[in-house]
């Protein structure tokens, strides 16, 4: 066949498209596959102790014990998916109670709104019970305050102190790290000495060690040049405190509406990405400094403000494909009871006794919608503020992925089956990027503790080295060959 081009005559042309291409690969090497939290608990950093990660599941247990002491009265409070169908109370379904135990698929099956129910109390219990937090951040900003600067310097000290305690006694989340103060004119010096002292403090009480996973949390970021000075201070700390390059990681709070856009009419993420010099893991929403920022009036700021979506809308765009981690914001209306009995005083009443339920379930409820809409729209990660939130933290996170896990399993199964062919299952048009989303989905409902790896595999079809790849071409070429 004639052609017209020969190697030498393109040859320039194709170094230069590979150069590129070279770069956008690096520069978006997509999702690592690694485990990432599915939210950040904050609390004052003058409170923190080295146990504070099981002391809040203990709470968060004692709420759940209180306010929903079966997976009925859960179910119900929260509105899962087909909870309208679900039985009154557990004495008039203590037969199918049994079939969940002996048999789940089969009770999956036969009622799925009972065992999705049954199911995520369940793993909800067990996840308070050994892991109630995945990532904590001991904040020196808004949970801590504008304090003497004895004072702060003290508790950046006794906080380190802490860690290096939770390290040795294995009491510590698997994430946590801690914020610091905005660099600003005003609190850029008390920032940046809060982080020294806490990190100098920190390697030598652990003899010269970071928590796994350990970041920092740069707060109310508006300029890229902010974010260069925190990694020339992580620079200055790994050279004077004998750290390997890079061992300090950041994260960026997204928090006003010019680090959304700047001064010129551009995105300002990209190039806060860029100042970062490869230590960026996440960037995290601030719904009420945002909405703040929008001018929008306290009863107005939530979540679900359309001001939000676009925010975040923004920063999927920009840190999409880059394995920077989003975190949405937090529920800031608190599942706390009105009504207290007071030690050695009378008891409550029927009345502020149900008062309480209804003001605990409602809080819940509206903690459970924010999450189900942060997961629709890809943010798998939120903020907490309170134990009592934490179990409906991880109901809906096991909700969102157990209740389409029987759809997601088929069309996973279908298309490796396909071998990257084109497939339609249902109606849902599948193609090569829908494949490496759905094992995604399945990597996420792992790490989250939503479904078992052994679950996963009965359900997907794939083998143990497929699942654990991470990598949906990789599986495709394995099949192929």
């Amino acid at each position: 066949m004639k052609t017209s081009l020969s190697a030498e005559s393109t040859h320039e042309i194709s170094n230069k498209l590979q150069e590129s291409n070279n770069a956008f690969a690096k520069r978006y090497p997509g999702e690592t596959g690694r485990r990432q939290p599915v939210h950040t608990v904050y609390g004052g950093a003058h409170l923190f102790k080295s146990d504070s990660a099981p002391r809040l599941g203990g709470l968060a247990r004692r709420a759940l014990e209180q306010f929903a002491p079966d997976f009925l009265t859960f179910a119900k409070a929260l509105n899962l998916p087909g909870a309208d169908s679900l039985p009154e109370s557990i004495d008039h379904s203590s037969a199918f109670i049994a079939l969940l135990y002996s048999n789940p698929n089969e009770a999956r099956h036969e009622n799925k709104p009972m065992w999705l129910a049954h199911t995520i109390y369940n793993r909800v219990v067990d996840k308070l019970r050994h892991e109630p937090i995945e990532d904590f951040r001991i904040d020196f900003e808004d949970g801590y305050g504008n304090r003497p600067d004895d004072e702060e310097d003290g508790h950046a000290a006794s906080a380190a102190t802490e860690v290096a305690a939770g390290m040795s006694n294995k009491t510590l989340p698997p994430f946590i790290g801690i914020r610091i103060k905005p660099l600003t004119e005003e609190l850029r010096e008390r920032s940046l000495r809060t982080l020294d002292i806490f990190i100098s403090t920190l390697l030598e009480k652990s003899g010269g060690s970071l928590p796994g996973n350990f970041v920092v949390t740069l707060p109310k970021v508006v300029i890229p040049e902010q974010v260069t000075a925190l990694a020339d201070i992580f620079d200055l700390l790994e050279q004077s405190l004998s750290l390997a390059p890079n061992s300090l990681k950041m994260e960026i709070m997204i928090e006003t509406t010019q680090a959304i856009i700047n001064e010129r009419g551009q995105s300002n993420l990209p190039p806060m990405l860029d100042a970062a010099r490869g230590r960026c893991m996440a960037a995290h929403f601030g719904t009420y400094d945002y909405t703040a920022s929008c001018n929008i009036t306290a009863a107005h700021q939530h979540m679900m403000h359309p001001a939000c979506d676009f925010a975040r809308n923004m920063m999927q765009v920009a840190f999409g494909g880059t394995g920077v981690w989003l975190s949405d914001g937090a529920t800031n209306i608190m599942p706390v009871a009105p009504h207290r009995a007071m030690e050695g005083g009378a008891p409550l009443t029927t009345e502020q006794v149900e008062e309480n339920r209804v003001t605990v379930h409602r809080a819940w409820k509206l903690h459970y919608d924010h999450i189900q809409h942060s997961l629709v729209n890809a943010y798998y990660q939120g903020w907490d503020l309170h134990p009592a939130q934490l179990p409906t933290r991880y109901a809906a996170v096991y909700a969102f992925f157990l209740d389409s896990l029987e759809a997601a399993s088929e069309r996973l199964s279908n298309f490796v089956e396909k071998a990257a062919k084109a497939t339609l299952v249902g109606d849902v048009f599948d193609d090569a990027a829908t494949g490496q989303g759905l094992l995604n989905y399945f990597l996420r409902a792992i790490n989250c503790g939503a479904i078992t790896e052994q679950e996963a595999l009965q359900l997907s079809s794939l083998t143990l080295s497929e699942l654990r790849s991470g990598s949906f071409v990789k599986i495709l070429k394995s099949r192929q060959g």
